[in-house]
């Protein structure tokens, strides 16, 4: 829809007004997670105090990573506060940016989410600093030199601006300002964020979880609200009935009986620890092949470490997340990663990242992807434009470290492992909410998901929906206020 005619209907439709500048007052421009499901951020502007939530990274297509190198349309060292939702990179890597940018503010999250961002910064602080030394050294990057896009100080002194808060404790923000951190599911610390002052209150679903994920708890249902930011990574999608033991036993059955290895490209944090204790019900039973297990990925290994100290955080009780951690072998050096790129024998490698962006998994990819015999298993959500994504979509030549490797594994998919909530999952979490809120802002989806959402939003529930695009301002003072009656 042309903008024009677009701001008609917001207008039509009671919707905030879209503003280029907001002097004064409180208002929601949408940084990130616009048209992608990446970059997630949030800039919370409440009469003179701005605050974040989540400050995530662009991944997958170009023109998504180089908005990471572009400045924000605010100064970091003016940003009071970062609330983040979850530790996903997407929704937490651009935090060593900002502090390298002059932000000296508090990090508020939850326990679990604060340890797991020690991990991941860390290593994705490492990995740009390796990948950068990696291209000058090999002269494959464009750049003269390639430069990491942040480093080790930069993640550190991020670190430390962490304070942990525990779900669904107030903590004060400003005078008359406080949020609150509500259980998401999804991963391990994942929340939803509640601003909630005595006449506005705003929430944000952070990425949801799903009812009947075996490792990880449900999301917590609504409580009434003025405005409400909900993802839409499954917007227009419904998860497959499927039994997950089942189609993973026959993928490593099928791919050890021609004498191949299984590589699987999984997240760090969440769908590793999920897969793993799929992997260890299944040998219990004797349903797979007695290969050797492999978790190539030192960000992981730490992972797991941090979910058998947060067992109040998922369904798993101490012997589960014991058999689960101990059914792979760590590998923790890179010695003993390109040692497994010598092995000839079978066997099952896991290793980040999910979406083929970069680390040791494509070192794999390269030894194990010109083999008919080996399969590449993925089992998450592939953003465009992201070397998952072309697999699925039937590329068969990848561009990796400067150079373009045919692929002739087999490459099977897992979609029904996914972590996020699905289109009637989603819709099943709003019917949850008491009474509508003003409007609805629908982000952290493809343009189609989330205008798919969009729709049944409006046919089945009747609320007012808004699909923000990029730096897009709502000031949220110009709504008629909330029905009487209802409270946060």
């Amino acid at each position: 829809m042309p903008r024009a005619q677009h701001s008609a209907t917001a207008v039509a439709r009671g919707e905030p007004k879209r503003r280029k500048r907001a002097k004064s007052g409180r208002s929601l421009s949408f940084l990130g997670a616009t048209g992608t499901v990446t970059g997630s951020k949030t800039l919370v502007e409440w009469g003179s105090r701005r605050f974040l939530i989540d400050c995530g990274l662009f991944q997958g297509f170009k023109r998504l990573r180089l908005r990471n190198r572009e400045p924000l349309p605010i100064e970091p060292k003016k940003i009071e506060a970062v609330v983040l939702t979850h530790a996903h990179l997407d929704h937490s890597g651009y935090l060593p940016l900002l502090f390298g940018g002059g932000f000296r503010g508090k990090i508020y999250a939850t326990p679990a989410t604060r340890a797991l961002c020690q991990i991941l910064l860390r290593d994705a602080a490492k990995i740009q600093e390796l990948d950068a030394e990696y291209a000058n050294r090999k002269g494959f990057s464009r750049h003269r030199p390639a430069r990491p896009l942040f480093t080790t100080d930069d993640a550190e002194g991020a670190l430390d601006r962490f304070e942990s808060v525990e779900p669904d404790a107030p903590v004060k923000l400003a005078r008359d300002l406080a949020v609150r951190l509500v259980p998401a599911g999804h991963i391990l610390g994942a929340a939803q964020v509640r601003l909630e002052s005595p006449d506005l209150v705003v929430h944000w679903s952070g990425d949801l979880g799903r009812a009947h994920d075996p490792v990880m708890r449900p999301p917590v249902g609504g409580a009434s609200c003025d405005y409400l930011v909900v993802e839409s990574t499954y917007g227009n999608r419904l998860h497959p009935d499927h039994n997950v033991e089942g189609e993973l036993a026959d993928v490593i059955g099928r791919t050890v009986a021609r004498g191949g290895s299984v590589l699987v490209p999984a997240f760090a944090v969440g769908r590793a620890h999920a897969l793993l204790y799929y992997l260890q019900k299944l040998m219990a039973a004797d349903r797979i092949p007695e290969v050797p297990v492999f978790l190539d990925s030192p960000m992981a290994v730490s992972a797991m470490e941090v979910y058998c100290r947060y067992r109040g955080d998922h369904r798993l009780d101490e012997p589960a997340c014991k058999r689960t951690c101990n059914v792979a072998r760590y590998v923790r050096h890179a010695n003993e990663s390109k040692a497994l790129n010598r092995r000839t024998e079978p066997a099952i490698i896991v290793s980040a990242s999910g979406m083929l962006a970069g680390g040791r998994v494509l070192h794999h990819l390269r030894n194990l992807g010109p083999n008919r015999r080996n399969t590449i298993l993925l089992t998450g959500f592939q953003a465009g434009g992201t070397r998952g994504a072309r697999l699925l979509a039937g590329e068969r030549r990848l561009k990796m470290h400067g150079q373009r490797f045919d692929i002739a594994a087999e490459v099977a998919e897992l979609s029904a492992l996914s972590a996020h909530a699905d289109a009637n999952e989603l819709i099943a979490w709003l019917r949850s909410f008491p009474t509508p809120p003003r409007q609805l802002f629908i982000t952290h989806g493809s343009p189609d998901a989330a205008d798919a959402l969009r729709l049944r939003v409006e046919e089945e529930l009747g609320w007012s929906c808004t699909v923000p695009e990029h730096r897009d301002r709502f000031d949220l003072d110009r709504a008629a206020p909330r029905d009487a009656g209802s409270s946060p």
